[in-house]
């Protein structure tokens, strides 16, 4: 009964292997935060932005529409249409230029001048799509996080 028993067990761990589906495709809810804020001469702002892709499958990010925040101010809207595709599990950064508005200019002048930090929020959606098949789908962001003035770096935040 034993040498029956064997064969026939192995051979059905065979079968449950070959009838498995492959590897699992989780897609999971991105996020976004800012690695580093830059002030140009004229008073705008480069904006790198960190894509984190929390999913299985690598994903492409076909728009960026974020309100930001900065000390409790209205900064201005980051958008974009990136096309940018990142690897499963993996960030990447797209920078976006910024127009802030008057009140946030001064307020990032004021606190780097005193090298302070600054709290930011993010709000707003990422348009995102996996790379081999699927529906776009718009994923809700919604991020806080304080930047500092990097030394040696005049006008730069990370």
């Amino acid at each position: 009964m034993a040498r029956l028993f064997t064969p026939l067990l192995c051979a059905f761990c065979l079968l449950l292997v070959a009838c498995s589906s492959g590897p699992v495709r989780r897609i999971s809810e991105p996020t976004a935060s800012i690695q580093q804020l830059s002030v140009a001469a004229d008073g705008s702002w480069s904006v790198d932005l960190r894509v984190q892709n929390y999913s299985s499958i690598a994903m492409r990010f076909d728009a960026v529409r974020l309100e930001l925040t900065t000390g409790g101010e209205t900064a201005g809207t980051l958008q974009a249409t990136p096309q940018l595709s990142i690897a499963q599990e993996s960030a990447d950064v797209v920078t976006l230029p910024l127009t802030p508005t008057a009140t946030a200019r001064i307020l990032l002048a004021d606190t780097l001048a005193g090298g302070r930090s600054l709290s930011y929020t993010l709000e707003g959606e990422l348009n995102a799509v996996p790379t081999d098949r699927g529906r776009a789908r718009d994923y809700r962001i919604e991020r806080s996080g304080v930047l500092s003035p990097v030394p040696g770096l005049p006008g730069v935040l990370r």
